[in-house]
């Protein structure tokens, strides 16, 4: 068996195998997948002289620990967190080189949510529609880690991270607030005026059951206009569906590519990133856009 991989020594709340997802499968009923927070994983493959796309680790909430089988170098970004080798501190948000047979511990997340652990030469797991991205909803590409999982590495690019350095790397803070610009449409025609209002103008609160699928918020229930229910449509990234309850849930990466409840709008792509470092509890606000 080849060195080149490191051994999951704790797999925390919930680790995954990410990059940026598996695109252009909708139609067959395959969701997107990929990080949460793909600016995030851009940044840390880069720390460590990765391509962007490479597969990295996406940790949730409590982080994960890793014993590399050869010297490694690797960049811990998203949330922020203790690190540490063997025992030792060692830098956040930059490439540290971890020696073979050493413990990394990427600590619980002191803000935001979700960590992610580029390795050099990236995690090469075997590919599914092109993509490496663990997909909860559908079960493509690896299993969660879970404690002695095996995850082969890609070539060493230590050279190639020392030619790209970054002294100081614009690490954006988890939000205190979220501000997610939304297209009102396609069903927003199913719910009363009033209930148009209160979605751009009242404030939510992420709840503690949102997950890779869906961020789902606590606050106003949106009244509807017309009832019954919609044949199952195409649903997108972003997209606001309204379950029978009335609370807005917001699509993530993991999303169903169908659905029959309605979509009073859609979340702009570039918001959504921020969404994957919001904790519970956090606020947010809807403004809209045309």
């Amino acid at each position: 068996m080849t060195d080149r991989a490191v051994v999951v020594v704790r797999a925390g709340a919930l680790t995954t195998v990410q990059d940026l997802g598996r695109v252009g499968y909708a139609h067959l009923g395959v969701p997107r997948s990929g990080a949460l927070d793909p600016a995030a994983v851009r940044l840390v493959n880069r720390l460590v002289g990765n391509p962007e796309t490479a597969a990295v680790l996406e940790t949730t909430v409590d982080g994960c620990a890793l014993r590399p089988r050869c010297a490694v170098t690797v960049a811990v970004g998203g949330a922020p967190c203790p690190v540490r080798v063997d025992g030792r501190p060692a830098a956040w948000g930059t490439a540290v080189r971890v020696p073979a047979g050493a413990v990394l511990d990427v600590g619980a997340a002191t803000r935001g949510l979700r960590g992610y652990v580029a390795i050099g030469g990236g995690i090469e797991v075997e590919p599914v529609l092109g993509s490496r991205a663990t997909d909860l909803l559908s079960g493509l590409g690896p299993p969660p880690a879970a404690e002695e999982t095996v995850l082969p590495l890609g070539p060493d690019t230590a050279a190639a991270a020392a030619r790209g350095a970054v002294d100081a790397p614009p690490w954006p803070g988890p939000p205190g607030e979220l501000v997610l610009r939304v297209r009102l449409g396609p069903r927003d025609d199913w719910f009363t005026a009033a209930a148009l209002r209160t979605l751009v103008t009242r404030a939510y609160r992420v709840s503690s059951a949102g997950n890779r699928i869906g961020l789902r918020l606590d606050g106003p229930a949106l009244e509807r206009a017309r009832h019954g229910e919609l044949a199952s449509e195409g649903m997108v990234l972003g997209a606001v569906q309204v379950p029978p309850d009335g609370r807005p849930v917001v699509f993530l990466a993991d999303h169903p590519t169908t659905g029959g409840y309605p979509v009073v709008g859609v979340v702009r792509e570039a918001d959504l990133g921020r969404v994957a470092q919001a904790v519970p509890g956090t606020p947010v606000r809807f403004t809209p856009v045309r």
